[in-house]
């Protein structure tokens, strides 16, 4: 029975990996909210009853595309962060992943603007907070390790610098979807991140003589 069952628990999480994959795609130019079902299957190549068995719901679908958006994310800020010894240069690798997962994946911004638009509590709110949580979680210890090290200013405030880090990101992410040029944030994310690593009291030399992450 095992035997017989492992086939098909293996071709099950392909489909719903191919369908996660294809609602990425879509949201990257239409509005989650009006991405069917019947747009899933099709563009999979299986019918519409076929997607609900593998996901019970649509919210089902949304779920695992957050669940998928927030395991690739933050193991790539993570493993940005990892390359660096420097604090401030690990922020600078953090900064320029996630707009790099931005420009790769438009799609996963939009499920997640659109979803915080709604006033009442989901589950799918929820796991937005999660995935802010451990960001938080994350540019905490870079900027505490920073400031322990006399990188940033010593009376940096930690959590509003946290807040104004992921500020800066989401205000890049929102006016490129907003222009329709998202390949632009690369460009102009080294900028902007400069002049946030000025706001922290950072040696201003200090990336010119490092290199890039």
């Amino acid at each position: 029975m095992e035997l017989k069952d492992k086939p098909l628990k293996q071709a099950t999480a392909l489909r719903q990996a191919s369908l996660v994959d294809v609602a990425v795609r879509l949201a990257a130019h239409s509005s989650p909210a009006a991405i069917t079902t019947a747009d899933l299957a099709h563009a999979v190549g299986i019918s519409q009853g076929a997607v609900f068995r593998h996901f019970a719901s649509k919210e089902a679908i949304w779920l695992a595309v957050l669940d998928w958006s927030i395991d690739t994310l933050m193991t790539r800020l993570q493993t940005a962060a990892d390359v660096q010894s420097d604090p401030v240069l690990a922020l600078r690798a953090v900064f320029l992943a996630h707009v790099d997962f931005a420009v790769e994946h438009p799609g996963v911004p939009r499920v997640i603007f659109q979803e915080l638009q709604h006033a009442g509590d989901t589950p799918l709110k929820a796991r937005v907070r999660d995935l802010m949580q451990h960001y938080r979680q994350l540019l905490l210890r870079l900027l505490s390790t920073a400031q322990t090290r006399h990188a940033i200013a010593q009376d940096t405030d930690l959590p509003a610098a946290t807040v104004l880090f992921i500020g800066a990101v989401q205000g890049l992410v929102m006016q490129s979807l907003i222009s329709g040029q998202v390949a632009t944030m690369a460009t102009l994310a080294p900028g902007v991140f400069d002049i946030y690593r000025r706001g922290l009291g950072a040696e201003p030399g200090l990336l010119l003589t490092q290199g890039p992450p």
